[in-house]
């Protein structure tokens, strides 16, 4: 049996995760999504320190850094934020000085969640795989675990389409949009492009009467939902959130007229 005092004992925050999941079954299952992702994304943000891409770099040492907040890893989270911000400033020396550093606490996660866990992790199959709904939600957040999470809220209900960027968004709405996409769920600080850049995109296109949308965002300051409301959204949901509280988000958004 999983002993969560294993967890807490090694500086996890399992208490402020589970205001995300809301309980330990799906905190759980998203443990074992991290497992499934984490060693390809180590192993990329190695090449791309070794080949001083910074740009990419820093997109996935951001993706490290959400993934590690929802999950309760607040050092993982802290160390990966520190990098992000020294690659967004081109500053390869820190990169350099404190990679090890990264690298060390993120293999002691790894190997915490591992121990956790009790077995090998459970491969997750790919949410869209013989999905024969007739109603399709976009979510658009840089975070695997998100993603996921509401691709499990909703798997019953709906095909989930999912885009770890802006750019994914765009692209999928501009080459491959039809009546069966019913709404997007959209983060706001995402790297390469942003919520808003995808917002300004709706608005250029006149397409906020075709397909509403709905934010989701870690950052709930006056300013952000100000600027967010500017656009003829649906609604704005703060993270962390629970299944209830999405669940009425998108609610309110396919039946938005």
């Amino acid at each position: 049996m999983k002993d969560v005092n294993l967890l807490l004992m090694n500086g996890v925050d399992v208490n402020s995760s589970l205001e995300l999941f809301g309980d330990m079954e799906t905190y759980n299952d998203t443990m074992n999504d991290f497992l499934e992702s984490v060693s390809e994304k180590l192993n990329n943000i190695k090449k791309y320190k070794e080949a001083s891409d910074m740009a990419n770099y820093a997109i996935l040492v951001h993706s490290l850094k959400s993934d590690s907040k929802y999950l309760g890893f607040t050092r993982l989270a802290d160390l990966s934020y520190q990098h992000e911000m020294a690659s967004k400033s081109n500053d390869t020396n820190f990169v350099l000085d404190n990679y090890d550093s990264l690298m060390e606490e993120a293999n002691r996660i790894v190997k915490l969640v591992s121990q956790y866990l009790g077995a090998e992790p459970v491969t997750v199959a790919s949410k869209n795989t013989n999905i024969t709904k007739d109603k399709t939600i976009l979510v658009v957040d840089d975070s695997d675990l998100i993603r996921n999470l509401i691709g499990k809220i909703f798997n019953d209900e709906y095909e989930v389409l999912m885009a770890r960027d802006g750019k994914e968004a765009i692209d999928y709405v501009s080459t491959n949009y039809n009546s069966n996409l019913i709404g997007i769920l959209l983060d706001l600080n995402m790297p390469n492009v942003d919520g808003f850049e995808v917002l300004d995109y709706f608005k250029n296109n006149n397409l906020f009467t075709k397909i509403p949308v709905s934010i989701i965002t870690g950052d709930d300051t006056k300013e952000t939902v100000q600027k967010a409301f500017t656009y003829p959204i649906v609604d704005v949901l703060n993270k962390p959130f629970n299944e209830r509280d999405v669940k009425r988000v998108v609610s309110t958004m396919i039946n938005f007229k």
